[in-house]
């Protein structure tokens, strides 16, 4: 038996091979108005009770044909509709891009497709179901289809890059070189940190903490040393300053003001 081409009748080569991915014995085919708006098709308008836009001009068997060729490993695929009794050709449309097939935005059973005629004219028809079980499977069998021939990727693919280049061409370039007698200055951390000199002063009770280099303050600051402890005092060993104590203080160790 000899294959056939669905989209023009004619034969093809031995080596083709056809698969059937969905079928409709009836579906309404509709002559619509060319798009008017970019939003896309409104289905209400072809079948409006008072005022209809578009005209039934058909009653088609709807098929989705795959074709593949291994001499060439080519795969193909066609939206083909046909006399439900005799099984001619009525106009097909080769599924090349998902926009071939559009579907309508308030009907889920209504569609809009790009049809292909003899010399490569082109038309777009209405395509109607009349249960949305069928035009559910319609959608799927588009949607498997389009995974096979890569369409899904190659929008992926075409999106991406036209974001990146529109992003490239948006942000201008900055030139973060050095120039001619620029320099780069590193600050290393731990600058301004206070270090602390505890050096004790010989035969008193103090210690002296000296400011840090560059700070307002002169000379060192006298820090008294704790108190002794209760058991000291009750033994008679307190931390009485002694004469030399005394007079680094600034005492006067004479008459009167010696200690006792």
């Amino acid at each position: 038996m000899t294959t056939l081409d669905p989209t023009t009748g004619q034969p093809l080569p031995n080596d083709a091979i056809q698969r059937v991915l969905y079928i409709c014995s009836k579906a309404h085919i509709y002559q619509i108005p060319p798009l008017t708006s970019s939003k896309g098709f409104q289905a209400s308008d072809w079948t409006s009770p008072t005022r209809p836009t578009a005209k039934q001009i058909f009653t088609a068997r709807v098929r989705i044909i795959e074709t593949s060729q291994s001499s060439s490993s080519s795969l193909r695929a066609a939206i083909v509709l046909e006399d439900p009794k005799t099984g001619d050709l009525f106009a097909a449309a080769p599924y090349t891009a998902p926009a071939v097939v559009q579907q309508a935005l308030d009907s889920s059973r209504f569609f809009a497709v790009r049809v292909v005629g003899e010399g490569g004219m082109r038309a777009t028809l209405g395509l109607g179901f009349e249960e949305r079980g069928e035009a559910f499977d319609f959608s799927i069998a588009l949607a498997e289809q389009r995974k096979v021939l890569g369409m899904d990727s190659d929008e992926a693919g075409r999106g991406k890059s036209a974001g990146v280049q529109a992003t490239a061409a948006e942000e201008p370039k900055r030139d973060f070189s050095l120039k001619e007698g620029e320099s780069i200055h590193v600050e290393l951390g731990g600058k301004g940190r206070r270090v602390k000199n505890t050096t004790a002063e010989e035969n008193t009770g103090l210690f002296s903490i000296k400011p840090p280099p560059g700070s307002s303050g002169s000379g060192t600051m006298p820090v008294l040393v704790p108190p002794p402890s209760a058991a000291d005092v009750r033994s008679g060993r307190s931390r009485s300053p002694s004469k030399a104590q005394a007079q680094d203080l600034g005492f006067d160790d004479g008459e009167f003001g010696e200690f006792q």
